[in-house]
Order: structure tokens, then C-alpha cells, then sequence
């Protein structure tokens, strides 16, 4: 019996003992399946932040991918028709496409300079000009009318075309040609803006060049090109404010003087635009071109001079046209020379080379010349014709 009895309780024991452990692995059955149910939502809360960051990631790298393709080159690796300077060794751009040479202009490569000292010398001419044009009575008067017309038109019961009338009419009755004297006629303005038009374009042309030179071999030699005029163009109307200030009462000497300086622009234009002068091979013959441009306002000069040797207004017009001759030949001179690479090449790449040091003294000459043309056009509003030999 006592055996039996045990025998009976251990087989109890014994189920007991299995329930619990099935009980125990339907236990844990459940909490393994919710916390894989846990994991699950976890990983769908986290799945779109890990698309997002691949989505970032991938970008990335294709950003990575497509820079790589474009990275700056040493001199030794470059196309030939872009091998101009052989003292600058690094940090060129070659066949990039025209979105990504736009973006380079805040990248830094051995054309930053070159673009920035240009672009930034176009826009204080731009701003030069729009200054000029303000303080031209017709163009004020313009101004002031055009605001003041806004105001009436804006409003029920405004008369513009009223308005409009009463000011030419304002405008005409206030200025009798017929009974000035020739010292009091208006003097004339476009000169001075052809000038300093002539200058923007220069200046423009120059950036966009060396901005985009380097797409293409196509689009690089019509950009050397364009640039190429743009310097002629802008030493032609240099010539315009002088010679038809000085000589306004002279006629004669106006036609002829702008006459040669507009021919010898045309023949340097022409000559400019042969494919073969483009090349590095002809750096010098370009430069002597300029600078026979240049020279050849030696001779009305001396003109000038000896017609307004007592005019107290002679030494401030010298002073001013001689930094910007100074300024040119410096600036050609390190066009020419290519110093300082050529003492130590690979050291001025990004800074310093003469083409950056030759932009800086073409703005310093533009900038006094304009300079002198404000004192030729106050001169010549103040002096007029009749009180002086001119």
C-alpha cells in the first residue's frame, strides 16, 4: 500500500511537473511572440527614418560619385587647348559642364581670382553708371515723374496723360536752345556713358571667360575670343570722353582722333578674331596690340596739352590719365612676363599670379580715368567754348 500510494504520487508529481513546463514553454511561448511583435512595430516606426537616411545616404554618394568626376587637375593631365600657363601646375578645371563650371564660382580653383576681381569691378561700374544717371536732370526729372505718376494713376480720378503734358510742357518752356550762348549749352553725356558701357562689357566678358573656359574646346576659344574684344572695345571708349571734351569747340580734331582710335579698335577686333591669334603662342602680338592702342593717344595728348597749357584743371586730368596709363603698361607688362609663377611655379596657383595682379591694375586704370572724364565734363560745363582756345 505504501507503495502503491507512492507510485501514484510520483506519476501526480510527475504530470504536475510536465504541466508546469508546458504551461511554463506556453509562457514563454507568449512573451517570446510579443516581443517579436514588439520588434516588429519597432522596426516599422524606425523603417521610414532608415529610408530617409539611405535615401541621404545614396545622395550623398552620388554627390561624392559625380565631384569625384569633376575634381581640379594638375597642368600635366589637362587637354592641350587648355595648356596656356605652364608655371601654374595645379587646381584646373577641364571639360566640366556649364551647371557645374557655374557653380565653381564659389569653389576654389586657379580661376577664382581671375572671376571674382572682374565681377567685382563690373558691379562699381554698374553702380557708377547708375549714379551718373540719376543726376542727369532729364533722367531725375524722369524718375521723379514716373513715382509721382503712380500715386494719380493708383487713385480714382487720376489724369496721367494730364499730367504728362503739363510736364513737357514744364520741361520745354524751361530750356530755350534759341537764347543760350554756346558757354551755356548743355554738354553732352553720352560719351562718358559709352565709356563706362565700354568698361562694363570688358569687365563682364572677362568673368563669363574664365568662368565657362573651361566646358569645352568649342565654347573655350569663342570665350578668349570674346574677351579678347572686350579689351579693345573698352580701350576705344576709353578715348571717347577725352577727345570729345577737350576738343568739342574743334570739331575737327573730334572726328579725327576718335576716327583713328575706332579704326585701330576695328583692325585689332578683326585680327583678334583669327583662331590662330587666340593661342598662348600669341600672347605677345595681343599685347603689343593693346598697348599700340594704348600709345596712340600719346599724340592728342601733347595736343591737348599745348592747347591748355594755363588751364589750372590740366594738372588733375594728367595726373589721373598717367595712374591709368601707369596702371595698364604695369598690368600688361605682368600679362607678359607671367611674374611671379615663373620665379616659383605651383607657389602662386591660387593666388597671386600675374593674370589676377593684371586684373587688379586694368580696374585701378578704369577707375581713374573715370575719374578724369568727370573733371573733362565739369571743365567743359563751366569753361564752354567761347572763354577758351578749344
Amino acid at each position: 500500500m505504501t507503495t502503491a500510494g507512492s507510485d501514484h504520487q510520483a506519476s501526480e508529481n510527475s504530470n504536475c511537473c510536465v504541466w508546469r513546463r508546458k504551461k511554463g514553454i506556453r509562457k514563454k511561448s507568449k512573451s517570446s511572440s510579443s516581443s517579436e511583435d514588439l520588434v516588429m512595430e519597432e522596426m516599422k516606426a524606425v523603417s521610414p527614418l532608415m529610408n530617409g537616411m539611405n535615401k541621404k545616404a545614396k545622395k550623398n554618394h552620388n554627390n561624392r560619385k559625380r565631384n569625384k568626376c569633376f575634381e581640379l587637375l594638375a597642368y600635366k593631365d589637362l587637354p592641350d587647348y587648355m595648356k596656356d600657363n605652364e608655371y601654374i601646375l595645379d587646381h584646373y578645371r577641364a571639360n566640366w559642364p556649364i551647371k557645374v563650371a557655374f557653380y565653381s564660382l564659389f569653389r576654389w580653383h586657379n580661376e577664382t581670382l581671375n572671376i571674382w576681381t572682374h565681377l567685382i569691378g563690373f558691379f562699381v561700374f554698374v553702380g557708377l553708371t547708375a549714379t551718373n544717371l540719376i543726376e542727369i536732370p532729364e533722367v531725375a526729372d524722369l524718375i521723379g515723374k514716373f513715382t509721382s505718376w503712380s500715386l494719380p494713376m493708383a487713385t480714382p480720378g487720376g489724369n496721367a496723360s494730364h499730367d504728362s503734358k503739363d510736364f513737357f510742357y514744364r520741361t520745354t518752356a524751361s530750356v530755350d536752345l534759341g537764347q543760350m550762348s554756346p558757354s551755356q549749352l548743355p554738354v553732352a553725356q553720352w560719351p562718358f556713358f559709352v565709356f563706362l558701357a565700354g568698361s562694363m562689357f570688358c569687365l563682364l566678358t572677362s568673368s563669363i571667360c574664365h568662368l565657362f573656359c573651361c566646358h569645352s574646346h568649342r565654347l573655350n576659344l569663342l570665350l578668349l575670343r570674346l574677351d579678347y574684344v572686350g579689351i579693345a572695345v573698352m580701350i576705344v571708349t576709353s578715348f571717347f570722353p577725352p577727345m570729345y571734351y577737350i576738343f568739342q569747340c574743334q570739331p575737327q580734331w573730334q572726328w579725327i582722333y576718335l576716327g583713328g582710335i575706332t579704326t585701330m579698335g576695328v583692325f585689332t577686333i578683326i585680327n583678334l578674331l583669327t583662331p590662330a591669334f587666340s593661342t598662348s603662342k600669341y600672347r605677345v602680338y595681343r599685347a603689343l596690340l593693346f598697348c599700340a592702342m594704348g600709345f596712340s593717344g600719346i599724340i592728342p595728348a601733347i595736343h591737348a596739352l599745348i592747347l591748355n597749357w594755363n588751364e589750372p584743371r590740366r594738372v588733375a586730368t594728367v595726373t589721373y590719365e598717367s595712374i591709368m596709363a601707369l596702371s595698364y603698361a604695369t598690368g600688361t607688362l605682368f600679362y607678359v612676363t607671367r611674374i611671379p609663377e615663373r620665379w616659383k611655379p605651383g607657389w602662386f596657383d591660387l593666388a597671386g599670379h600675374s593674370h589676377q595682379i593684371f586684373h587688379v591694375f586694368v580696374i585701378m586704370g578704369a577707375l581713374s580715368h573715370y575719374y578724369a572724364a568727370l573733371v573733362f565734363i565739369d571743365w567743359r560745363r563751366v569753361v564752354g567754348c567761347p572763354t577758351t582756345n578749344l
